[in-house]
This record gives structure tokens, sequence and C-alpha cells, in this order.
């Protein structure tokens, strides 16, 4: 019997908007758009699959 292990390919990501360098914690997979809570400019776009991520980014958090 085969057993297969399962990693976790996705990944939590702290990024900083790039027009009011706020600190924001966002899914790298995201389903809906992702909004700077701030000033309210768009952090990433969904794509199918990996989200576009239009902010710099910090750290990845596993």
């Amino acid at each position: 019997m085969v057993q297969l292990t399962r990693e976790n390919r996705s990944k939590f990501l702290k990024v900083k908007c790039p027009d009011c360098e706020n600190e924001q914690l966002i899914f790298d997979r995201a389903c809906t758009p992702v909004n700077c809570i701030v000033c309210g400019s768009s952090l990433a776009t969904p794509t199918g699959g990996k989200a576009q991520i239009k902010a710099e980014i910090i750290t990845a958090f596993e």
C-alpha cells in the first residue's frame, strides 16, 4: 500500500502597501480581491490559483 503525504502548499504573506506603507497579512491563494485596510488600494487579485500580489512581500509564513 502506498501512503501519500500531502504538503501544505499555501502560505500567509506579510506584505507592505505600495501607497501608504501599511503592513498587512494576506493569503497567497486569495479567491477574492484583497485591498489595503488603511488606504483601500489593491494588494492582490485572484487568478484561479495563486493570487497576483501587487505589494512588496516582507515575509512568508507556512
